[in-house]
């Protein structure tokens, strides 16, 4: 992963955040419109989906904002964790979704109701060409950071889910079994809760300075203990300083003594092999030095 994005890419990733936004705001409304009026929960269901993934955008746009802004004397990092917290938040949106979606399906699958099946395929089959094309804004942009990845999969998601919602308006043109359309609510539901789950997953154990998922720490450890200089490592902590940047503490044991040179080799090398930012690096000279805290 590169860490230094080059200026073009956040460029891009804004004006992909400016479109991805613009265009899911109009056709959120069109498709909660014509979901109320044609009576189809699945048509509804799926505009709360895209509404909890234009929020998402939007947050996860003034995540990337406020991770470019320099540190400050009080937060010395900056605010690239922010990005960890937008994360979380869009999981808590996702589930408010889940909520309401669920709350008007079982409301309207007690009041059988007359649906227009041209209605459902027509804004359906939009919603596949909207989301897809919002996914493709974030193609490149997912393999920097997490919230871009939850991007591109929630739209790719989303544009599957439109695709159910088309069948299932075809079924209920030929067939007239208008409770394919809460079945497909259901299903929607079940896409939202299992992208959540991920989401939530992923988020937490950033927020837990848990080990990034892309950082391997055994090859890292195994590395550092291959060093001819390195007689043994403790102390060893990795975690995230925002969605897309990890931070490492090491205490090295030297059966030699070394220089600056030695502690900039390593930095570089934890820096093009593992992904590691920021290494902070402790050198101790002499066996006696790891007696009482190696581990």
């Amino acid at each position: 992963m590169e860490h230094n994005h080059p200026h073009s890419l956040d460029m891009n990733l804004g004006n992909a955040f400016k479109i991805g936004i613009t265009i899911n705001i109009v056709f959120v409304i069109v498709e909660a419109s014509y979901g109320f009026f044609s009576n189809s929960m699945a048509l509804v269901a799926d505009a709360g989906h895209n509404l909890s993934d234009v929020l998402a955008l939007v947050f996860s746009w003034v995540a990337v904002i406020l991770s470019q802004r320099k540190p400050t004397m009080k937060f010395t990092y900056g605010f690239r964790r922010s990005t960890i917290l937008i994360a979380l938040l869009n999981t808590i949106l996702l589930l408010a979704a889940v909520a309401f979606i669920v709350w008007e399906t079982i409301e309207r699958m007690g009041k059988p109701l007359e649906i227009n099946p041209n209605s459902v395929i027509t804004v359906a089959a939009i919603g596949i060409a909207v989301n897809g094309f919002t996914a493709w804004l974030f193609m490149k942009g997912k393999k920097h950071d997490l919230n871009i990845r939850s991007a591109f999969v929630h739209f790719i998601a989303d544009a599957l889910v439109s695709l159910g919602v088309v069948v299932a308006g075809i079924i209920m043109a030929f067939t007239g079994i208008v409770w394919v359309d809460s079945l497909v609510s259901f299903v929607i539901i079940a896409v939202i809760l299992y992208s959540s789950y991920h989401l939530l997953i992923d988020s937490v154990n950033l927020a837990l300075d848990a080990v990034p998922e892309n950082v391997n720490i055994e090859a890292i450890r195994n590395y550092l203990k291959s060093l001819p200089e390195v007689s043994d490592i403790h102390d060893l902590h990795i975690w995230a300083l925002s969605t897309t940047d990890a931070a490492l503490t090491v205490h090295l044991v030297t059966n030699t003594q070394t220089d600056v040179t030695f502690i900039t080799n390593v930095q570089h090398q934890l820096h093009e092999q593992f992904d590691i930012e920021h290494a902070t690096i402790q050198v101790e000279f002499g066996d006696t030095a790891c007696e009482t805290n190696c581990k």
